[in-house]
């Protein structure tokens, strides 16, 4: 039996590109994605497809962690995502601001407040929603997710994608 000749490139195992909670997270906010591209309610499309952006922003949080408090001493205010998120993600800082600007939005029509979001603000947050998502699947080197069923799988770190050179 002959022995194969070893080879001069050793194969090094790499690491998932992000976190099991980072990719629940951006499952969900494809499935929330989803659900809002079908809703037929303004507020209830606007409300959700900013809660799947908010699950978007969590992801990267959570693949990236949280910024060194300022004081350790003291304990730390509570800041939302969109707070935080620049300081982890500088690049990030503009999409930010968009989703902030739009929480106080999505709390009125959470509360089902009429008019709280029209066709066209509902239709425009879903389009954001859906480039800021491919966005940080880019940023956290993960293939699109497609919310296909339970039989879809989570995605392959780049390093692990057939098409990765």
């Amino acid at each position: 039996m002959a022995t194969p000749s070893p080879s001069p490139v050793h194969p090094v195992p790499r690491k998932s590109a992000a976190p099991p909670a980072a990719l629940d997270l951006l499952v969900k906010a494809h499935e929330g994605l989803a659900e809002a591209a079908r809703l037929t309610r303004s507020n209830e499309r606007y409300a959700t497809a900013h809660l799947a952006a908010l699950r978007a922003a969590a992801a990267v949080l959570a693949a990236r962690g949280r910024p060194e408090p300022v004081n350790p001493r003291r304990r730390p205010r509570i800041r939302s995502a969109w707070e935080v998120l620049p300081e982890i993600a500088p690049e990030l800082t503009e999409w930010s601001a968009l989703f902030a600007s739009g929480a106080a939005r999505r709390a009125r029509a959470e509360a089902g407040i009429a008019g709280a979001a029209t066709n066209r603000d509902a239709d425009d947050l879903v389009r954001e929603v859906a480039m800021f998502l491919r966005l940080v699947e880019r940023m956290l080197a993960l293939r699109p997710i497609t919310p296909a069923g339970p039989s879809q799988g989570l995605p392959l770190p780049r390093a692990e994608r057939p098409d990765a050179g």
